[in-house]
Formats: structure tokens, sequence, C-alpha cells
């Protein structure tokens, strides 16, 4: 996000957030499946038929989420500061990884900054059995992740 975007793990600044990821969760050939939103930055596990769906789909999510935080910061203008980073995720160990990376990723953020890890499940994301993501229909999203040694529980 740009410096100016407020921080995006407040109560007001996530309502349009979760509403703009329910949206996209399943649109167009992409389907959300694991999310976490951070400060300034969101990390997402999503499926899609190919590049041109995964683009688009991104394109469609920021475009929501742009209109609604403008709305509510009262702004125009950019949102994003960045493009989005992808990475495909290829066997069950990265995609477990992958799962067990976003659902920690405000522990890992506290404990870098100093602050106290969260107890308890962070309420700034959302995974698998989630009624705010998509069911995933990969094999590697629905089994092969979970048949990996230690793979997190769901």
């Amino acid at each position: 996000m740009r410096d100016e975007v407020w921080n995006l793990r407040t109560r007001r600044c996530y309502r349009i957030l979760e509403k703009a990821l329910f949206a996209a969760s399943d649109h167009k050939g992409m389907r959300l499946t694991t999310y976490s939103v951070q400060g300034n930055h969101l990390h997402l596990v999503v499926e899609a038929q190919d590049g041109q769906a995964l683009s688009r789909g991104v394109q469609g999510l920021c475009v929501r989420i742009a209109r609604g935080l403008n709305r509510l910061m009262k702004r125009k203008g950019k949102v994003f500061a960045d493009r989005f980073h992808s990475h495909v995720l290829s066997t069950p160990r990265e995609v477990r990884n992958a799962v067990a990376y976003v659902l920690g990723n405000a522990r890992i953020h506290a404990l870098r900054q100093g602050r106290p890890a969260p107890a308890s499940a962070d309420p700034y994301s959302a995974g698998p059995g989630d009624p705010t993501v998509a069911l995933p229909r990969t094999w590697l999203l629905r089994v092969g992740w979970r048949s990996v040694r230690g793979a997190a529980p769901a």
C-alpha cells in the first residue's frame, strides 16, 4: 500500500477489505482460499485457471479495495504502491508452508517488531473452513497439503 493509506488492520478498513476479498473469493476463474491482512499489505493463496485469470482476478480485487478505501479515507488516487508478486505453488509441502505462513503472518510481524505475538487466531486472516474464502478445487489445496508430515491444522 502507499504510505498515505491507513493501517489495514483496523475495523473500518478491514470491513472494506473483507467485503472485497469475499467478492473476489470465487470470481472469473480465480478462487481465494486463504488470506492475511497486515498493516500495509496482503498475503493471498489463490487458485487460478491460468495466468490471465490470476491477473484479471487480482486486478478486480485491487479495484474493489482501492475504491472502498478511497471512499473511506475521502481521497482519490492510487492505493497500491506496487504490483502484486506471484509464486506458483507446485508441491504439497510448498502449499502447506504457504498456508501456514499466510495464516501465521501476524505472529511473524509482531515478533519481528518486538511486540507480543497474538495467542489466538488472527482475526484479520481466513483460511480453510472459513466461510469468507472459497473451497479449493485443486488436489494440492483440497488434500495434498494436508498429507505432508506436520501439516498445519485447518
